[in-house]
């Protein structure tokens, strides 16, 4: 048994001498230092955006988004071929133009507000437990990637890892890639941090009643229209045949704002937006109904994007300008988007709930009395 050994620990060592090119690439752990307190890191991630309005730019991201596997799942061979063939010489200039009717001095506005986001929530868990969080954005197409966020963590101390990917509603074309962008940055790191990630939030009460409150302060300010419209993003059909989620979970999240502000079934509906190629989507499409609604001379059509935590170019380009215009062409009076939550007050106020809720257990600093009245008041628990 002892020469066996011996001749096991004299081959392990001939293969750790090996030339570097054939080992495993691990980072080098770089983020510890004795005497400085571990910390937990919380990357928020959202979905990203191209670095310019140019055409050039938006051919990068697009290119990057549409290759990943989960947003589109058509044989890799055939795809590629479309992709590179036919979309990203037709469709990136005609996306950038889209971008720059919203484009804003301090670049994107799904940069700016996330970032915003980002900065609040970092300044509330501050708050509640000094030096324990440290707090990043990630993107999982663009910059600043999650690969890089992730690193910027571990040499800030972060020995524990929340991810939270900004999307309440769970899809496998959106949170799974987060959590594929995250897995295989963890791939090459030597030192593994422990690692929790929150799948969705779609019916968290502090969620729903921050979407219900958007809507009624629009209300307060610009009158109540004659129909509410909650456009979530689309997705293929064949998802929800496959067993994702995402579609229960627009529904649910409808029904419960829905009885948040007391609408009847008649006073509202839910619809689905931003198609593309001629696969079935999920239904009802947003412009379809936007387009029948002007026909059947709506007067004001109020219309909310539940599942974007920020508002970018689907909900400032694609719903309060084009389908501003299908619903005035089709007879319909004035159709008015009510903004995404952004950094309101409550909505960060339920993210850092839900950070503090997931992350109990880690420290007494998370799961403290007090850090769980936080959590149960925001709404985070259900």
């Amino acid at each position: 048994a002892c020469a066996g050994t011996r001749r096991a620990f004299a081959v392990g060592l001939a293969r750790s001498q090996r030339p570097a090119g054939k080992m495993p690439k691990y980072q080098p752990t770089t983020d510890f230092e004795h005497g400085r307190a571990d910390s937990t890191g919380v990357l928020l991630v959202n979905i990203g955006t191209p670095e310019a309005p140019t055409t050039a730019s938006v051919r990068r991201f697009l290119k990057q988004f549409l290759s990943d596997p989960r947003v589109v799942e058509l044989p890799r061979l055939l795809w590629w071929l479309i992709l590179n063939g036919v979309i990203l010489r037709i469709r990136p200039s005609r996306s950038a133009e889209a971008y720059r009717q919203v484009w804003t001095d301090e670049g994107s506005p799904l940069m700016l507000y996330s970032r915003q986001l980002t900065d609040r929530v970092r300044e509330q868990l501050e708050q509640h437990a000094p030096g324990f969080y440290r707090v990043e954005l990630g993107m999982t197409y663009g910059e600043p990637s999650v690969a890089a966020s992730i690193d910027k963590l571990r040499q800030e101390g972060a020995r524990r890892l929340l991810v939270l990917p900004l999307y309440p509603q769970y899809s496998g074309t959106t949170t799974a890639s987060v959590f594929d962008a995250v897995t295989k940055k963890l791939r090459n790191v030597r030192w593994l941090p422990e690692m929790r990630f929150i799948n969705q939030y779609h019916d968290a009460p502090g969620y729903v009643e921050a979407l219900a409150a958007s809507v009624r302060e629009f209300w307060d300010e610009h009158g109540r229209g004659s129909h509410l419209l909650l456009s979530f993003h689309g997705v293929p059909k064949y998802t929800l045949e496959g067993g994702d989620p995402y579609h229960c979970q627009c529904q649910k999240t409808g029904r419960l704002m829905a009885e948040k502000l007391g609408l009847r079934d008649d006073e509202w509906t839910l619809s689905f937006q931003s198609r593309v190629g001629r696969a079935e989507w999920l239904r009802p499409y947003t412009d379809e109904t936007v387009t029948d609604m002007g026909r059947r001379g709506v007067e004001k059509l109020d219309v909310v994007c539940p599942g974007f935590s920020t508002d970018c170019l689907e909900t400032l380009e694609e719903i309060a300008m084009q389908n501003a215009e299908f619903f005035e062409e089709a007879g319909g009076g004035s159709l008015r988007y009510v903004p995404a939550l952004n950094a309101r007050d409550d909505h960060v106020a339920l993210l850092t709930g839900l950070v503090e809720q997931h992350s109990s257990g880690w420290s007494n600093a998370s799961d403290d009395p007090a850090a769980r009245e936080r959590a149960v008041a925001m709404g985070a628990k259900r």
